[in-house]
């Protein structure tokens, strides 16, 4: 789980004493992989290459290529937060689901 502190930072992950270079790695990877896949150059892979075996980059690279697919699906279909599944708990951990279903109007 992401710290409070790291997640105030990601926007200047590269300049901020909170992430190990190891995770600056992978967020420069996750920025090429979501907005600029022309920065994945030698460099970036040597870089990923010193802390990361290739499958994990493959499942590293899988994933943020799932999520930042399903935000653009999102985007795409004008889905705004909160407006699909907002009566349900459909898609959260079991511990979340049953805290908000505290929550939810009962029927």
């Amino acid at each position: 789980m992401a710290q409070e502190g790291k997640l105030g930072e990601l926007d200047n992950y590269e300049e901020s004493d909170l992430f190990t270079e190891r995770e600056k790695v992978a967020l420069r990877y996750t920025d090429a992989i979501t907005w600029n896949p022309a920065a994945a150059d030698d460099a970036m892979w040597a870089d990923l290459h010193r802390h990361f075996t290739e499958p994990e980059l493959v499942e590293l690279g899988a994933f943020v290529s799932f999520i930042a697919g399903g935000q653009r699906w999102i985007s795409t279909l004008d889905v705004k937060h909160g407006e699909v599944l907002f009566e349900t708990t459909a898609g959260l951990s079991e511990e979340v689901a049953k805290e908000m279903a505290k929550t939810l109007p009962q029927s």
